[in-house]
């Protein structure tokens, strides 16, 4: 029997935690059943009280304070914790049926999903075995990056790693569109639904214009952020992700629930959760209205 899953990631900031909620609070409007799994040692507020949350086996506080880490090096001992003690996960997740929605929230910090391999070793551990969880990767990019095209080229080039690195369906999202409301035009919008890399080529909107190398009136990182190597650079990150043309994003407001819905629907294609299910006779329609 296969359970299926999805995992909210992305840098933070892009609201994977809001985004978790307003799934599970569609799931239940719409009477499916979910579990909710936060895997980040260091979140402490939730709107829904994660079901199985990963501070009951280790916290990122404990480790920093006993093994004198940072907190990028203390996440990675808590991954790397986790991956020794999958018992933690799988002896709960066993128990679950195949109608139910496994949520997995995930922390911020990007080098999880691009630069180790320690979320690529959780994800082959969930999706063989004994799980054999059909997982979809769920990753969120803030809206707002658009304003500034550079930024918003490099949060697509992390995700097209992670979905590299993850070797799963990928479903990439711009978060928190109430917030670019008004500001961009809706036929501008649509060049970064699909990423136009023409957009580095023009006069940005935010008013960023690349300097000459050999203008003298600029010095150390302005004039790294603003010369002629650093619009190469940006070119040339366009053009990696325009070759690999993997990366397109949905649009998603967390307050709609129409856009909500939405996303599910591409999550629930992407996991063929749909063909699982067993046809439903009307009287269980009733049944359920009634409970």
């Amino acid at each position: 029997m296969s359970k299926f899953g999805v995992l909210a990631i992305g840098p933070a900031g892009a609201g994977k935690t809001t985004f978790c909620s307003a799934l599970i609070q569609h799931l239940k409007t719409n009477r499916r059943s979910c579990f909710y799994i936060n895997l980040d040692p260091a979140a402490d507020e939730f709107v829904f009280q994660p079901d199985l949350d990963i501070k009951d086996l280790i916290s990122l506080e404990d480790v920093m304070e006993e093994l004198h880490l940072g907190p990028n090096g203390g996440l990675i001992y808590c991954f790397e914790f986790l991956l020794q003690n999958m018992d933690f996960l799988t002896d709960e997740l066993e128990t679950l049926t195949d109608e139910y929605l496994v949520i997995i929230d995930m922390p911020g910090q990007i080098e999880l999903y691009t630069h180790v391999p320690i979320l690529p070793s959780l994800v082959k551990n969930l999706s063989r075995g004994s799980l054999n969880m059909n997982l979809c990767a769920a990753y969120l990019l803030e809206s707002t990056f658009v304003i500034d095209r550079a930024k918003f080229f490099a949060g697509t080039l992390s995700a097209m790693s992670a979905m590299l690195m993850l070797e799963v369906p990928h479903v990439n999202i711009l978060s928190k569109m109430d917030l670019v409301k008004g500001s961009v035009a809706k036929k501008d919008l649509k060049r970064y639904i699909d990423p136009d890399i023409s957009l580095l080529d023009e006069t940005p909107a935010n008013g960023l214009i690349y300097a000459d190398d050999n203008d003298d009136d600029l010095h150390g990182p302005q004039r790294i952020m603003s010369g002629n190597s650093f619009q190469k650079l940006n070119r040339a990150v366009g053009q990696l992700i325009d070759d690999f043309s993997l990366v397109s994003f949905l649009k998603l407001d967390a307050q709609d629930e129409d856009s909500v819905g939405a996303i599910l629907s591409y999550i629930d294609d992407a996991i063929q959760y749909h063909e699982a299910q067993e046809p439903r006779e009307p009287k269980d329609e009733l049944q359920d209205e009634g409970d």
